[in-house]
């Protein structure tokens, strides 16, 4: 149980609802400081794939190890479960999920958003998490907004202000799931600057995107899913630069087309 080991390892992942094999034998790693990107069409398994990383989703076979350590389930096949409900709280919260609609609570200030998990998931002392949350709001360029609600921000802000909330978690790894599809291009381009500043620090990433201009400049390794299996992976420049897939080829063209 070195550090040695990867934040994140996934071997031979398979995750169904019902008849539909959804994932269907993956792996990935994530080692400190990676940013790997999943990228593929709508329906190729990206989103369930980083939703069972953090358990959210229950997967019927293979391994998921957090750091080295191994996931240890109940049951197997469609019953299985994660066993251990302590090391799923451990897991989770140190894979802070980033989403596509922001999940933040309305009736809370941006500041209060922010203090929740840490305060009553973590157990932290009140006075230290609003220290860390209102420098995590500064660093992604809302400080000036901790006493405002949700309703009161742009998507953009409201989505810099959920990756605050996930920095101040304190997390091994942030996960984000298509963290720009909601928002508007201009907006876009505020959140995927804080993104830019989170790879460059060396924060190790997971990120689902559609955004293939993100996923070449930030990534360190580009995993194309196709129809629930890893049809192509390496380098930004492998992927985007010198894919021997055409379904890559093909994918990549149609996105360029959509822009």
């Amino acid at each position: 149980m070195t550090d040695t080991s990867p934040v994140l390892q996934i071997r031979g992942l398979h995750k169904s609802y019902g008849e539909l094999e959804v994932i269907k034998g993956v792996d990935i790693t994530a080692h400190k400081g990676d940013v790997v990107s999943l990228i593929g069409s709508s329906g190729s398994g990206k989103s369930t794939l980083l939703r069972c990383c953090n358990l959210l989703e229950d997967s019927q076979e293979g391994e998921i190890r957090f750091k080295g350590e191994p996931i240890t389930w109940s049951g197997v096949g469609p019953h299985r479960r994660p066993a251990d409900a302590k090391q799923v709280l451990r897991i989770r919260t140190n894979l802070s999920m980033v989403f596509q609609q922001f999940n933040l609570w309305a009736h809370m200030t941006i500041l209060q958003n922010v203090m929740e998990a840490p305060v009553t998931v973590l157990g932290r002392n009140r006075a230290e998490v609003e220290e860390k949350a209102r420098h995590y709001l500064a660093k992604v360029g809302i400080g000036d907004k901790c006493d405002v609600y949700p309703a009161q921000l742009s998507g953009g802000q409201q989505q810099r202000a959920a990756i605050a909330r996930g920095l101040c978690m304190e997390p091994e790894a942030l996960l984000f799931d298509e963290p720009t599809s909601a928002l508007d291009p201009e907006l876009e381009q505020e959140v995927v600057k804080v993104i830019k500043d989170l790879a460059a620090e060396g924060r190790t990433m997971l990120i689902v995107t559609h955004d293939m201009n993100m996923a070449a400049d930030v990534s360190s390794h580009v995993v194309f899913l196709h129809q629930g299996l890893v049809e192509e992976e390496g380098t930004p420049d492998e992927v985007f630069g010198g894919t021997r897939s055409e379904r890559l080829r093909a994918f990549l063209s149609s996105t360029r087309h959509a822009h």
